[in-house]
This record gives C-alpha cells, sequence and structure tokens, in this order.
C-alpha cells in the first residue's frame, strides 16, 4: 500500500513525532510512504535523517489554497492508495480538499481536544472517510460537534518504550540542572500556554516549599507566557528552586532521571509527554480532564487531581514526595501499562487495518 502523509507543522512536537513512528513502522512492514511537510521544518529534518521519502511543499495556513492546488498536483503525480492529513494548520481543511481533487481518499488525525462551531467542524470533515481521535476525550468532542460516530476511529498516540530502556548517567544530568543527589526532583513538560496550568504549579510549589523545601522543579518547553510564568516565580520566590529550561529535543534521554512528573493541563488531547514520563519510569501526577484520564489511571499509575487547583496540586505532590513506595509502584505500573497499551506496534497495526478497510471500501 502507498500512503501519503500531510504534516504542516513547524516544530517537532509531539505530534510530528508520531507521523515519524507510524510511518517507520509501516515501512518495516513493507509499505510505501511519502511524507508532505513544510521546507525546514522539524519533521522534515528528522525524516530526511531517517531515510523517510520527503516532499517539500510551503503551506502558510488554512487560507492558503495555492497550497492546496500543489498538493493535489502532487498527489495526481504519485497516485498513492490514501491520503493521511496529520495536522490542523492547513493539512485538515486544504488537505481534504486536494486529496478530494485528486480523487483519492483521506483521512484525517485529531489531536487537540478543543471545540468549535457545529458548521465549522462539518466543513472541515467533510472531505475525510475517517476522522482519528488519538483519545476518547478527543472522540466525545468530536461527536458532540455532531459528526457522525461511524467516522470517528479511536486511535491512542504511542510511545517507544525501548527508547527509554538503556543505562542513563542520571547524576550528569542532576548537575546539569543544579539538583543535589538527595534532592526531589520534579519535571513538567509543555508548552507555556494558559491550557498547560503552570501558573498553578508554581502556586503548588510555593506551598510545596513551606512543607518540603528539598526540591527542585524543572519545567521544560516554550511559548508565549514564559517572561510570564519567570515572573510569577521570581514574586514567589522561587527562583532557587524552579528552573525553566526551555525546549529540549534530548528530553526523551533523561526524563527518567527525575522522580516525579507533573502535568497540570487543564485540556489535553492526551498528554504524550505524560506518557513518555511513565514509560520512562516516572511515577505522573496530573489533571483529571481530557485525555489525562486515559494517559494516567488515578490510583494505579499516578495520582488525577481537579484542574485549576493549586492546593489538590500541591496535596498530591506532597503525597508522592512522602510515599517512595505508593511513587515505585505507580512508576512500575506505568511502565507496565505503555508497553502494553501505547506501543508503536498496536498504533500501526490500527492505523494498517483503517488504510485497508478505507482503501477496500473505495474500491469496491
Amino acid at each position: 500500500m502507498k500512503i501519503l502523509h500531510v504534516e504542516t507543522g513547524r516544530h517537532f512536537l509531539g505530534g510530528p513525532q508520531q507521523v515519524i513512528y507510524l510511518i517507520n513502522a509501516l515501512r518495516d512492514r513493507g509499505h510505501d510512504n511519502l511524507l508532505v511537510c513544510p521546507p525546514d521544518s522539524g519533521i522534515d529534518t528528522v525524516a530526511r535523517e531517517q531515510g523517510i521519502w520527503t516532499q517539500n511543499l510551503f503551506c502558510a495556513g488554512d487560507l492558503d489554497l495555492p497550497f492546496a492546488y500543489r498538493l493535489s498536483q502532487f498527489i495526481s503525480d504519485k497516485q498513492p492508495d490514501i491520503v493521511h492529513c496529520h495536522s490542523r494548520r492547513g493539512a485538515d481543511i486544504l488537505g481534504g480538499l486536494a486529496a478530494g481533487l485528486a480523487n483519492v481518499p483521506a483521512i484525517v488525525s485529531r489531536r487537540v481536544d478543543n471545540t468549535e462551531m457545529r458548521l465549522v467542524a462539518g466543513l472541515r470533515y467533510r472531505p475525510f472517510r475517517k476522522i482519528i481521535a488519538i483519545s476518547e476525550a478527543i472522540a466525545d468532542v468530536l461527536r458532540d460537534r455532531g459528526i457522525d460516530d461511524a467516522r470517528i476511529e479511536v486511535i491512542r498516540s504511542a510511545v517507544d518504550a525501548g527508547a527509554f530502556a538503556g543505562e542513563t548517567d542520571c547524576d550528569a544530568y542532576r548537575r546539569d540542572f543544579g539538583i543535589g543527589k538527595d534532592v526531589f526532583a520534579i519535571a513538567a513538560a509543555g508548552q507555556l500556554i494558559p491550557r498547560k496550568g503552570h501558573r498553578y504549579l508554581l502556586e503548588a510549589a510555593s506551598e510545596l516549599r513551606l512543607t518540603h523545601p528539598e526540591f527542585r522543579l524543572v519545567i521544560f518547553g516554550e511559548g508565549y507566557l514564559n517572561s510570564q510564568l519567570q515572573t510569577q516565580a521570581t514574586s514567589l520566590g522561587l527562583d532557587d528552586v524552579v528552573t525553566f529550561a526551555g525546549y529540549r529535543d534530548d528530553l526523551d534521554d533523561f526524563i527518567g532521571c527525575f522522580d516525579l512528573f507533573v502535568h497540570p493541563s487543564s485540556a489535553e488531547g492526551l498528554g504524550v509527554a505524560a506518557l513518555k514520563a511513565a514509560a520512562a519510569g516516572v511515577a505522573v501526577v496530573g489533571c483529571d480532564a481530557g485525555g489525562m484520564r486515559e494517559s494516567v489511571v488515578h490510583g494505579e499509575t499516578g495520582l488525577l487531581v481537579e484542574p485549576e487547583n493549586a492546593d489538590a496540586l500541591h496535596e498530591a505532590i506532597a503525597t508522592l514526595f512522602d510515599d517512595d513506595q505508593m511513587r515505585a509502584r505507580f512508576a512500575a505500573a506505568g511502565q507496565v501499562r505503555m508497553q502494553n497499551e501505547f506501543s508503536i506496534a498496536t498504533m500501526a497495526d490500527k492505523h494498517e487495518a483503517l488504510y485497508a478497510s478505507v482503501v477496500h471500501l473505495e474500491r469496491s
């Protein structure tokens, strides 16, 4: 089977990484894959390094009709069996239009749980035979927006559990972040935007310092709230215990060196950062919202608390700070769950079956 993938994101964040996982798994199974992405994008660099066949097409966004035309011409030329659009910015509306113009069936992945008007959702997803939701939470959003349940397929994002199995010099990494050997190390990772909830994490850290002063919090990620959050940390007197480490493309290499991972997002499609922490053997504290309910099993692989509640966040962190056995139990259970339920092989199996069903229906 020949699959043409469209990913228009500029940065190599969670979504594009899933595309790379999928393409490599499908390639190992004998399928041909073509990737369309913007020039100089994060996924373009990674794909070329890994020998993935890549075509660069610039996309300025949802209104870039010339992109749709160029993409339709490319699809017509390559004649794939199916087009899989992976991102929202330009790739869904215009990707679906381009596939329709080329008379090739298309599907689309949805990775976010934000809502939109029913009319907009109807127009956005009309060209697609199937819409892949990466969590039940996203599937519920689609149903609520009037998308027929028969067109929705839930395929969760995957984690490469094997990537976390190697030996890591944690002492060296902890020294890099100024974390002493006996200091409790907490990590958070995500874009510095409102829905990720970092302001509540900083408030919780301020409370934690009064009762558990021997900790360090390292926040990974970039975003337009960067300066505002750093100002908040300073005003709370946290400069000596909180580090803003920016975006690190090597985070997978050392996330397992932390004692606890906190993901305070109030809206989340699935929470891939939390999945990776679990795969690395780290207990997780998250918010009881959206796809996080599928990333973390409360009381089994971590703790879930009310969103936007700094007191509840503090209490959960303090509980796992104090209870080494609970933390270790959650960490071990999380690793097993990632291996069993969120493997790349499982994710690829479900995509392969979906492609085959769509192509078969198209030809019958």
